[in-house]
């Protein structure tokens, strides 16, 4: 009897300790935590997975849906094509909306501007620190490419968007859907 009630006092202590430290991450690192879980997946490491090249264009991804099966891993391979910055945002289409109005704070207090990244990082009005840097999302300046090794695990739909404003818009836009083997 005395051992099952100090393992369940061990079991309360943990628990209670779960409990504040999960109070302890800030709201919104939880809800960045929450929104990265609707990706079907996560990251894979860099230069692995079958590659799909992405060639942007001013207002257009050069392909409009994507098709991938569960289990696999892909390297979108990303060229940027065009005269503008773009972004190529793999994300819920709800994120992506969400994401818009960041951007257009990120170009207005001049992180960004229509043909470069200036900073991926400034402090907001509030005090608080704004970055740009996440596994699911890159900036790509005209003539430059970048990379996205992606391992999805989960049947779905996401989005592939370009954040910056107008861009999606005017169609800069794919769908990309994860289907069972």
């Amino acid at each position: 009897m005395e051992s099952r009630l100090k393992s369940l006092m061990v079991a309360v202590r943990l628990a209670i300790a779960a409990v504040i430290v999960v109070a302890a991450i800030p709201p919104e690192a939880r809800a960045h935590d929450a929104a990265h879980s609707n990706l079907l997946g996560a990251p894979a490491a860099r230069g692995q997975g079958r590659p799909i090249m992405i060639h942007m264009n001013d207002y257009d991804f050069g392909v409009h849906k994507i098709t991938v099966k569960v289990g696999e891993t892909i390297r979108f391979v990303i060229v940027n094509n065009g005269k503008l910055l773009h972004e190529f945002n793999m994300n819920t289409a709800a994120e992506n909306a969400a994401h818009r109005p960041m951007m257009l704070m990120m170009m207005r207090h001049g992180m960004i501007t229509e043909e470069k990244v200036v900073n991926l990082k400034m402090k907001m009005p509030d005090g608080t620190t704004m970055t740009h840097v996440e596994p699911n999302a890159v900036l790509v300046e005209p003539g430059k490419s970048a990379e996205i090794s992606w391992k999805f695990t989960r049947p779905g739909e996401l989005e592939i968007g370009c954040n910056i404003p107008d861009h999606t818009e005017f169609g800069m836009v794919a769908a990309l859907r994860v289907v069972r083997r």
